[in-house]
C-alpha cells in the first residue's frame, strides 16, 4: 500500500477523476469525500474494484465523513458549483466561497500539516479563501490553473503544427479567466518561438482560443465542465510535492511583491516540492507582456477584495 495520503474534497466529475489518475500512479491512498450520501462510497468502491485489473495497491475510501481525510499528506479542493453555459467563473464567487471555506476548515482540523491543493472557480480567490480559513503558511497553499491553460495551449499548437505535444512548451500566466497572459514570446516548439514558427494571425487564434478554452467546454457539454485536463493538472502537482520533484509548472501561488503584485493568488511558474511553492520564478516580462499581466491581476484584486474580511 501507498504511504501517502491525499484527500479530494468533491467527488464529481472532476474529483472522481482525479483519483482515477492518482489511482494509475500508485502515488498514495485517496480519500473522496462528497456531501451527497452514497455516491462517495459508490465511486471510491467502483475505482477501488479497478486496481487488481492495473495492479496497483491503493486503497480508495469514499466518505461524507470529513474525519476520514484525517493524517492526509494532501488535500485537493474541487468542491464547487461547477460553471453553466454563459457563466463566467466569477458568477461562482459568493457560493463556492461558502463551500471552500467549510472544506478547509473541516480538513485543517485532522491534517494540520497538509498542503492544500486548489481546483474551485474563480480559481485564484478560491485559493486565499482557503488560505485564510486554514491558517497555513502560503506556501502550502496552491491553486491548478496555469497548467491547464498551458495544456490548452500546448494541444491548440500541436493541432496546428502536427508536431508531438512533448516538443511543445507553452506558458500561461495571470488569473485563471479570460484575461489570462499566454506568453507568445517564451512559448517554444523544441526551443523555436512560437512567434517564429506559426503565423502571426493563426498564433493569435490558439491564444484566443486558449483563454476561451474552458467556456468552449462548458458550452458543448451544456450541463457540465471540464474534468479529464483539470484532474490531470492537479495529479500532476500532487506527483511533484509528494516526490519532492522541485517541477516548474504555472500555478496559483501568494503573491509577496513578485511582478509587482502582493495579497493575492495569481497564476504565475511556481517551483513545486514536499513543502508546497518552494520558490516563484520570475520571468524578465517586455511592457506589453507586464500590462497584459497587470490587467489580468486587477481583476483578480477586484475579486479578492469581496472575500476579505
Amino acid at each position: 500500500m501507498a504511504n501517502f495520503k491525499v484527500s479530494i474534497i468533491g467527488a464529481g466529475m472532476t474529483g472522481a477523476t482525479a483519483a482515477h489518475w492518482l489511482a494509475e500512479l500508485e502515488l498514495a491512498d485517496i480519500v473522496l469525500v462528497d456531501i451527497v450520501e452514497g455516491m462517495p462510497q459508490g465511486k471510491a468502491l467502483d475505482l477501488l474494484e479497478a486496481m487488481p485489473v492495473i495492479g496497483k495497491d491503493v486503497n480508495v475510501v469514499g466518505t461524507n465523513d470529513y474525519a476520514d481525510t484525517a493524517g492526509s499528506d494532501i488535500i485537493v479542493i474541487t468542491a464547487g458549483l461547477p460553471r453553466k453555459p454563459g457563466m463566467s467563473r466569477d458568477d461562482l464567487l459568493n457560493t463556492n466561497a461558502k463551500i471552500v471555506a467549510t472544506a478547509t476548515q473541516e480538513t485543517i482540523k485532522g491534517s494540520p500539516d497538509a498542503i492544500y491543493i486548489i481546483l474551485t472557480n474563480p480559481l485564484d480567490v478560491m485559493c486565499y479563501v482557503a488560505w485564510k480559513e486554514s491558517g497555513l503558511p502560503p506556501h502550502r497553499v496552491v491553486g491548478q490553473a496555469g497548467i491547464l491553460d498551458s495544456a490548452r495551449m500546448r494541444a491548440f499548437v500541436a493541432m496546428e503544427t502536427g508536431i508531438s505535444v512533448q516538443n511543445i512548451h507553452c506558458y500561461v500566466l495571470g488569473g485563471h479567466g479570460d484575461s489570462m497572459v499566454p506568453l507568445t514570446r517564451h512559448s517554444n516548439i523544441a526551443g523555436v518561438p512560437l512567434r517564429d514558427y506559426l503565423p502571426a494571425d493563426r498564433l493569435a487564434a490558439i491564444v484566443e482560443r486558449t483563454r476561451k478554452g474552458g467556456g468552449e467546454i462548458v458550452s458543448l457539454l451544456k450541463t457540465g465542465s471540464a474534468f479529464y485536463a483539470p484532474s490531470a493538472g492537479i495529479v500532476q502537482m500532487v506527483e511533484a510535492i509528494l516526490k519532492d520533484k522541485k517541477l516548474i509548472v504555472p500555478c496559483a501561488a501568494y503573491m509577496q511583491g513578485q511582478y509587482g503584485l502582493n495579497d493575492i493568488f495569481f497564476g504565475v511558474p511556481t517551483m513545486l516540492g514536499r513543502k508546497g511553492v518552494e520558490k516563484i520564478i520570475e520571468y524578465q516580462l517586455d511592457d506589453e507582456e507586464m500590462a497584459a499581466l497587470k490587467a489580468s491581476a486587477a481583476g483578480v484584486e477586484a475579486n479578492t477584495e469581496k472575500v476579505r474580511g
